[in-house]
């Protein structure tokens, strides 16, 4: 047993927010799935960070570009087959969880956020490409994504969805999955298979916002936030109206704690895994969190604790005139920037 198979007994699953080729290749994934780890997040920084500094890929690298493809099908070629890679990896935790745990995430390009047909279209085909059943297809959470999500679960897709910073933007999302199962359902198909994850972003949060916070509030919103969004979620999918939908199978989506390697060194460094351990959660760290957490975390059942003292700091931060629903739309426009200028320096040396 380790921390993380307590965590693990407590209902949440802890995911590595990175993935290279020598991570697989050496064993190394293997290995943290051994302590605990059930799965697997990446993005166009994760992958840029791979391509430029695993030697792994310097002769498919250059193979490709002999090739007659555009850098974003070199792109597609090598993540595609890391994502395999990892899903085979993970395929036991999936097996042994009957379908809950063991996934591996892949985002569509993000030149698609504001685009809905197109993103319908990019998760269809990247789904098909991986050919695996524990692979998520990540999706940002725009009014686009939103939309797209609605069909790719009538489809019967799996999703990620990711950049979501307010408890607003994540019920916009609990909806549209609601019309996505029942679109599926009306035409007869099933829905146990379907797993939908929200990516909810914390320690940007809290660093846009303590500069403008007095010192009781900073490094707290983030926190606060999340307690409520998980008190929104008991709420949404404990109702009356999706206990009909789970009767058919339908499974909860599940909220995600993404963006939890602190940024402010004074705050500790296991501060948005600690905070918030509870049951039908996901959070995905990165490397420096989880080795953290490892050594000098704690495996308590904390979500649902304080939760009216969350929102009387949430209060607190009204009252300041901050509104955290517009902070929460600059911060995915951020986000979505971020991703983007990621993208497109992986691609540079791909061309």
């Amino acid at each position: 047993m380790t921390i993380l198979s307590d965590v693990k007994a407590l209902g949440q699953q802890i995911w590595l927010d990175n993935l290279s080729r020598s991570l697989i290749q050496s064993g190394e994934l293997a290995k943290m799935l051994q302590q605990g780890v059930c799965g697997v997040t990446s993005n166009p920084a994760i992958f840029q960070k791979a391509f430029a500094g695993d030697a792994l890929y310097a002769d498919e690298i250059a193979a490709l570009k002999q090739q007659n493809l555009t850098a974003k099908q070199r792109y597609e070629t090598l993540a595609i087959a890391d994502v395999q890679a990892a899903c085979d990896v993970c395929l036991p935790e999936f097996e042994a969880s009957g379908g809950k745990t063991g996934f591996v995430s892949l985002e569509v390009s993000p030149e698609l956020a504001h685009d809905a047909a197109g993103t319908v279209a990019e998760a269809r085909r990247l789904h098909a490409a991986i050919n695996r059943k524990n692979v998520l297809i990540k999706v940002p959470t725009t009014d686009a994504g939103v939309e797209a999500l609605q069909q790719l679960v009538a489809d019967g897709l799996s999703i990620n969805l990711t950049l979501l910073f307010s408890r607003a933007q994540t019920l916009k999302a609990y909806a549209a999955y609601v019309r996505g199962l029942e679109a599926r359902l009306a035409e007869g198909k099933p829905v146990d298979g379907i797993q939908v994850v929200a990516s909810f972003f914390l320690s940007r949060i809290d660093n846009a916002l303590d500069a403008t916070l007095p010192e009781a509030l900073q490094g707290k919103v983030a926190i606060a936030l999340a307690k409520a969004a998980y008190d929104d979620w008991e709420k949404f999918f404990s109702s009356p109206e999706f206990a009909g939908l789970a009767a058919k199978g339908a499974n909860r989506m599940q909220l995600l704690w993404a963006s939890t390697g602190v940024k402010n060194p004074a705050y500790p460094d296991t501060l948005y895994v600690d905070s918030l351990i509870g049951a039908h959660t996901v959070n995905t760290v990165p490397d420096a969190t989880l080795q953290a957490f490892i050594d000098h975390g704690t495996a308590k059942a904390t979500l649902a604790d304080n939760t009216q003292e969350a929102f009387a700091q949430l209060a607190e931060v009204g009252k300041l005139g901050i509104d955290l629903e517009a902070l929460a739309e600059r911060l995915q426009q951020d986000g979505l920037q971020q991703f983007s200028d990621a993208f497109e320096k992986l691609l540079q040396p791909l061309a």
